[in-house]
């Protein structure tokens, strides 16, 4: 391990090299840089973050009550704060990641403008939002870093070398805000050679964590609508070597993919794979299509015909060209997509649901582990969920199978507020409260995420904001809910000019101009020094 004096004695061996040029360069201050940029590259990040996420996979399977968390980001600054928040309130940013949604980038990252969830955005974006989180994060290590070596210098001035020996050792021994990111890379953004060379600048960037989905790439839909495709296994898997072999070719041994599977929600498929023997995975996939039994003499010429049992089916086809799968198919379909995409390099699952039920989820996943027993799931704990509605029906179900009176409810309307304070919403909102522990103890989910949390945030903060700020609360609308909340709360940010630079730039003016420096830190001056520290 790196410590400060260890990286001192370095630059000093340098320094002593290349001899008296390099007289002005002080080996503490060189040191002190170094320590505050413990990253060089994306490819230090993606490395470092993997061996994280491997190390929280093993003992997520030694006990499920250690699962993950992350919160889905559009913006470096968003989860800056976030891993500051998590340090503040757990002292420690341990098993609480950042996730990229595709969704996000769609909606406020591309030069489009807004767009919906379809991969119509620049692929680029992608890549560039994970290395901006990185950019965030590293500053975050060297603004705390900052604060730690001025405090150390001031020790040092005042000859109390019990402070200093502290503050050295708290310097050594820094847990940094870098965690790992899961990516959304959609379908891939094209062909398997597409999503190789996008998964490669993904982890160029810091990704070690790649979540991809089997529908069809220039068809991709948003999990949560209707519409999706799917694409046979064997596309697919060669999307899952592609992502590998990046990881590989890149040094990122233990870089993990993660498969999503949107069979639960996707009707249709675009091609009828190729099987070459009976029950092969062509074949299965090929069974769950909708089909109409015919006679060869209602054979249509140029017709795609299967034989099914000996007879001739008629696959049931739309104007699209897309083909239909049989109803009642979704639960076996999304086993077989898990199981085979464990089976061919995939690291964890990712379903998407219609409904946030830990039952539902559980029945899919124990199949699965029956075949392949240490699976587990990364789970979208999503907003296009209505939480409060579903978890009140749910609870609702369980008082009537429990033979409760259920008469004082409408089930079909239950988010209404007069249900606030009823034993069936306490019930409902304690079952979302435990509703993460619950699932990764009975579903093996290992992450749990939120895709869009700060796309809902942000905008009902600044609805709130804007109704008292242009109406008749004026500025006490900003000071009342936004800086006296910071101040009190203790948020970073209230201090904005130190958040984004001002103090690190300072120290860096003292270490290169020595006493020419002119800095922006004047006590008298800076009216950052009204909020104390």
């Amino acid at each position: 391990m790196t410590t400060y004096t260890s990286a001192i004695d370095a630059v000093r061996a340098v320094k002593a090299k290349f001899g008296d040029t390099w007289s002005a360069i002080s080996p503490e201050d060189a040191a002190r840089m170094q320590m505050q940029n413990r990253f060089k590259t994306g490819l230090d990040i993606a490395k470092y973050t993997a061996g994280i996420m491997r190390r929280d996979m093993a003992e997520y399977d030694a006990d499920t009550s250690k699962y993950t968390q992350s919160l889905g980001c559009w913006h470096g600054f968003v989860g800056q704060q976030k891993m500051i928040a998590n340090k503040k309130y757990f002292g420690t940013t341990e098993k609480k990641y950042l996730y990229l949604s595709g969704w996000m980038v769609a909606a406020l990252r591309s030069e489009f403008g807004p767009l919906p969830d379809q991969s119509m955005h620049e692929k680029t974006a992608v890549p560039a939002l994970i290395e901006e989180l990185y950019t965030f994060l590293r500053q975050a290590d060297a603004k705390e870093m900052n604060d730690l070596f001025r405090n150390l210098k001031k020790a040092q001035d005042a000859g109390d070398s019990a402070k200093a020996a502290d503050l050295e050792a708290q310097i050594n021994n820094f847990e940094t805000h870098v965690v790992p990111v899961i990516a959304d890379i959609d379908a891939g953004f094209g062909n398997d050679e597409a999503t190789y060379l996008l998964t490669k600048k993904m982890i160029e960037a810091g990704a070690c964590a790649i979540q991809i989905e089997n529908q069809v790439s220039d068809a991709k839909q948003c999990g949560h609508q209707a519409g999706k495709v799917t694409v046979p296994h064997e596309d697919f898997i060669a999307k899952i070597n592609a992502v590998r072999y990046a990881f590989l070719e890149l040094g990122v041994e233990e870089g993990v993919i993660v498969a999503r599977t949107d069979s639960e929600g996707a009707d249709l498929t675009q091609k009828i794979p190729v099987s070459n023997q009976k029950g092969d995975l062509a074949s299965q996939y090929i069974s769950y299509l909708d089909t109409q039994e015919i006679d060869i003499s209602e054979a249509q010429d140029d017709e795609i015909l299967i034989k099914r049992d000996g007879k001739l089916h008629r696959p049931k086809r739309l104007a699209s060209g897309l083909y239909q799968f049989r109803e009642g198919t979704q639960i076996d379909r999304v086993v077989l997509d898990c199981v085979t995409s464990l089976q061919n390099g995939a690291d964890l699952l990712w379903i998407e649901t219609p409904t946030p039920n830990v039952q539902e989820i559980a029945h899919m996943v124990n199949r699965v582990k029956e075949i392949v027993p240490n699976a587990k799931l990364v789970y979208n704990n999503s907003p296009s969920f209505n939480w409060t509605l579903n978890f009140r029906q749910q609870a609702y179900d369980r008082m009537a199978a429990a033979g409760k009176d259920v008469s004082a409810y409408d089930r079909a309307k239950l988010m209404s507020v007069e249900y606030d304070n009823t034993e069936l919403a306490k019930d409902a909102d304690e079952k979302i409260r435990t509703f993460q522990a619950d699932a990764a103890r009975e579903a093996g989910v290992f992450h749990h995420l939120i895709t869009l949390p700060t796309y809902h945030t942000t905008a009902l903060h600044m609805h709130e904001l804007s109704k008292g700020y242009f109406g008749d609360q004026g500025m006490l609308a900003y000071v009342a809910g936004v800086q006296r909340k910071e101040i009190r709360e203790g948020v970073s940010c209230v201090k904005h000019q130190a958040m984004a630079g001002s103090d690190i730039g300072d120290d860096h003016k003292e270490i290169f101009a020595g006493e020419q420096a002119l800095k922006a830190g004047d006590d008298s001056k800076n009216t950052m020094n009204q909020f104390g520290g």
